[in-house]
C-alpha cells in the first residue's frame, strides 16, 4: 500500500457527492433512504488487500437506484494488454460453456487499421475514478468496431467489448478523477507499473443494496 493511497482514500468522499445522482422531488417519502453509510480508510485497504482487480466494497441503496463503491487494482499494461508476471499462477479456465457473442459497435467488414485494443463500453452502467496510487495512460471516448457484447458482466452489466478508434488517449495521475458516462468508450493504454483507484458506481439495478465485500464480514 503505497502513502499516495493512504493518505487521499478519505478525500474520496467529494467524489461521491459529485456523482451520486439527486433524488426526483416526487419520489416516495417511503423509498428515501434515511441514514448515512460511512467507508473507512481501514475497511479500503482491507478490500484492497485481497486478491482480484475490481472489488466492490459495499452497495447502497439511495432510493431512485442503487451507488456501489469499489476498489480497482491494475497492473502494468502495454498498448491494452495486461502484463503478467512471470511467476503469475496462469489464468483459471472457465467452467461455465461459452457463449455464441453477439455482434455490437460499428459492424465493418475490414476494420481499420491503428485501432486501440481492449476498448469497452457499459450499455447502462456509469462509472467515475478517483486515481489513488499509480497512474498511466487512459482512453477514452471515440467509437467500437466489430465488438462483442457480453449480456451479464458481475459489476457493469451489458457490456461491448472490442477495437476502439478515434479515442482521447489522456494520462491520469493521483488526485486525478474521470467519469466515464454509460455507453462512452474507455479502457488504459499503457500502465507503466500499476493503477490503484476509487470506483463509483451509480447502479441502475445491476448491483445488489446492501452487499458488502467478504473481507468486511469476518
Amino acid at each position: 500500500m503505497t502513502n499516495a493511497f493512504t493518505k487521499t482514500v478519505l478525500q474520496a468522499s467529494a467524489v461521491m457527492v459529485v456523482l451520486s445522482p439527486i433524488a426526483a422531488l416526487s419520489q416516495d417519502s417511503k423509498s428515501k433512504p434515511t441514514s448515512a453509510t460511512y467507508i473507512t480508510k481501514e475497511e479500503v485497504d482491507i478490500v484492497n488487500a485481497t486478491s482480484g482487480t475490481d472489488r466492490e466494497i459495499k452497495v447502497v441503496d439511495i432510493g431512485h437506484e442503487n451507488f456501489a463503491v469499489g476498489v480497482v487494482h491494475r497492473g502494468k499494461t502495454v498498448n491494452g494488454a495486461a502484463v503478467r508476471p512471470a511467476n503469475a499462477a496462469p489464468a483459471a479456465s472457465a467452467s461455465a460453456p461459452a457463449r455464441t457473442p453477439t455482434p455490437c459497435g460499428r459492424q465493418m467488414a475490414t476494420a481499420p487499421a491503428n485501432g486501440t485494443a481492449g476498448g469497452i463500453t457499459h450499455d447502462s452502467q456509469t462509472e467515475g475514478y478517483y486515481i489513488v496510487s499509480g497512474g498511466g495512460t487512459m482512453f477514452t471516448d471515440g467509437y467500437i468496431v466489430n465488438g462483442r457484447h457480453n449480456p451479464s458482466p458481475d459489476l457493469n452489466g451489458p457490456t461491448c467489448s472490442g477495437m476502439a478508434y478515434d479515442v482521447v488517449k489522456k494520462v491520469v495521475k493521483p488526485g486525478d478523477i474521470v467519469i466515464v458516462p454509460a455507453g462512452v468508450v474507455h479502457g488504459w493504454l499503457d500502465v507503466p507499473d500499476h493503477v490503484d483507484y476509487l470506483s463509483f458506481r451509480p447502479s441502475p439495478g445491476i448491483l445488489t443494496s446492501g452487499w458488502t465485500h467478504p473481507s468486511l464480514k469476518k
